[in-house]
């Protein structure tokens, strides 16, 4: 148990990712079995084996620094407020603020884990707002005795370097995050020879799957895995059904690389489109923060693969779908309504482009607010 518990904490390994995944496989198959058998003699030492990966999965959401905390820093932490409090009572009363983040209650119980929420927090709202709060939240930081640091980083595997907000030490020690291209991408998503179009949607994979990890405000609306509803991605048993999916959809985008026909490219790309824009929060992030310029990112490099199917004699026309609803819904299906964040009457969220290939009809999908 000791060897497992070190390789869970090496956040930047192949071997430990793969290890983190097949442990959320096994622990979600045997909650399942639990619930589907009404006496077993081996019920009791199966529930006890869960809350067992449940604590060595918890172990393994740490970052990629680890500091020595002693038990009386916890304990004067736990009795004094956090020197990070005022920035999210700052944060949580600016009513522009919340037009983009709803009704935010913060959960950390930490400095270092609070800000790496209020940051987290920033990527979901417009980048100019975000970018005024994060400048103010560093000043507000440096009042506390924290002090900006540009060396650690907590790294997620990408295809490019690109810093998204800085660390702390000082008064108070937290790790930073960044995309990193010397972080490697796990060979579970890339292979030898796997082209530039293909190493960046694998990227965008692992970001979701690292999000999925270290942010529980997180949800999902992918159709396949439930079309009633937004689920919230806090409970073990829904992130597992949704990374399965995103994963096999990556997977089969894969298969399709020499594929003859750029149709069947076509569709496997827009399914792994749709899972990857199902990742959402509530209310769904501004087209313009950082989680919605990846987005767009990613669904530009549709076009790519539209253009090769008309070079083909192929007719194709994509249209994502945004604006108010009234003019789209007879372009989508099983769209779902929401009762918070953006313009009433408008699309909050494109989940799924619309598609036409020749005469045959792909609705999009799409989260909207309610009038």
């Amino acid at each position: 148990m000791e060897n497992l518990s070190k390789l869970l904490t090496l956040e930047e390994s192949q071997l430990a990712w793969v290890l983190r995944l097949g442990l959320h496989g096994l622990r979600s198959q045997l909650q399942q079995a639990l619930e589907s058998v009404d006496s077993d003699l081996g019920s009791n030492a199966c529930q006890a084996l869960v809350e067992e990966l449940d604590v060595l999965l918890e172990t393994s959401k740490s970052g990629d620094v680890m500091y020595h905390v002693s038990t009386e820093d916890v304990f004067e932490q736990n009795v004094n407020e956090l020197k990070l409090q005022h920035i999210a009572d700052k944060l949580l009363a600016d009513r522009e603020l919340s037009l983009y983040i709803g009704d935010y209650e913060f959960c950390s119980t930490s400095d270092a884990d609070l800000w790496n929420e209020i940051q987290r927090l920033l990527l979901r709202v417009p980048e100019k707002l975000a970018d005024s709060w994060r400048q103010l939240s560093f000043t507000l930081a440096e009042e506390v005795g924290a002090v900006l640091d540009h060396r650690v980083y907590k790294q997620l595997p990408f295809n490019r370097c690109e810093i998204m907000f800085p660390g702390l030490t000082g008064s108070i020690k937290s790790t930073g995050l960044c995309l990193s291209d010397r972080a490697p991408i796990s060979q579970q998503l890339v292979k030898e020879n796997t082209s530039e179009e293909l190493v960046f949607l694998a990227g965008v994979v692992s970001t979701c799957i690292k999000f999925i990890n270290i942010d529980a405000s997180l949800h999902h609306a992918l159709k396949s895995v439930d079309r009633f509803g937004v689920r919230s991605l806090s409970s073990e048993d829904e992130r597992s059904k949704y990374v399965t999916v995103l994963i096999e959809r990556f997977r089969r985008v894969q298969s399709t690389i020499d594929n003859s026909d750029p149709i069947v490219v076509l569709r496997a790309r827009l399914d792994l489109d749709e899972a990857i824009h199902s990742l959402v929060y509530l209310p769904p992030c501004d087209r313009y923060s950082w989680w919605g310029k990846l987005q767009q990112e990613t669904r530009r490099t549709l076009d790519t693969v539209v253009e090769r199917a008309r070079n083909a004699g192929y007719q194709v026309l994509l249209r994502p779908l945004w604006g108010t609803y009234a003019d789209v819904y007879t372009w989508s299906k099983d769209d779902l309504q929401l009762d918070i964040g953006g313009v009433p009457g408008e699309v909050s969220a494109c989940l799924r482009v619309y598609a036409k290939i020749n005469d045959e009809v792909l609705p999009g999908r799409v989260l909207f607010r309610s009038s």
